[in-house]
């Protein structure tokens, strides 16, 4: 008899990753082990249509992707978003993820503020017939699924399409170690520390 293989677990965890810190760590390791998946994907965005601010040259937010995540098993930092012309849609991600593995079950990570601001996203109703929501409860939002939009609780349409991770609380924000760069202040406790290098060596975020 052959052995029976189940069907691959692909994880999807984009941002702009400017910089990376240690929730975003943090978030990929417990979707790795809760979600028992093969492999995630972190990809930085590229060209973001919805941020108001400039993001930091792609080269910079990919390199410190790399080192932020280095010590995780089965994460790969995809570049696929940095390299696209016009703005960057998660949609189009997760249907070349799709394209290259047919058979998988495809699971998109995202915070508990992002997806409050979900509807909003480009073709939100396609990016859950193509996979399904994590929702990364850090604690303070405690967003559960009793507070669930009807149509993604029990007997709606979306019913399934979304599941929870649980991390422990952390108060961190990209904004917030940003801000503490540009005033010189020590970003060490906030971010990987090659990350922290990183940012001091390549004098990231100081106002000119």
């Amino acid at each position: 008899m052959g052995v029976s293989h189940q069907p691959m677990r692909v994880g999807m965890f984009g941002g702009a990753f400017d910089p990376p810190h240690n929730a975003h760590v943090a978030l990929a390791a417990a979707a790795l082990d809760q979600l028992a998946l093969d492999v995630l994907h972190v990809v930085p965005t590229g060209h973001a249509w919805h941020k108001s601010r400039t993001l930091s040259p792609a080269m910079d937010r990919l390199a410190m992707a790399r080192l932020a995540f280095a010590g995780l098993p089965r994460v790969v930092v995809d570049d696929r978003e940095t390299l696209r012309d016009g703005p960057t849609y998660t949609l189009d991600t997760l249907k070349a993820l799709q394209a290259e593995n047919p058979q998988a079950t495809l699971y998109l990570f995202m915070g508990a503020d992002q997806f409050t601001a979900f509807r909003q996203w480009h073709h939100w109703e396609d990016i859950l017939r193509i996979a399904i929501i994590c929702i990364a409860d850090r604690g303070e939002s405690a967003l559960a699924s009793s507070q669930l939009p009807a149509d993604f609780a029990p007997g709606g349409i979306w019913q399934g399409r979304i599941a929870f991770l649980t991390l422990p609380l952390m108060d961190l924000s990209a904004t917030r170690i940003r801000h503490t760069a540009a005033s010189g202040g020590e970003t060490g406790a906030l971010v990987p520390e090659a990350v922290a290098r990183y940012i001091s060596q390549h004098q990231l975020y100081r106002i000119a």
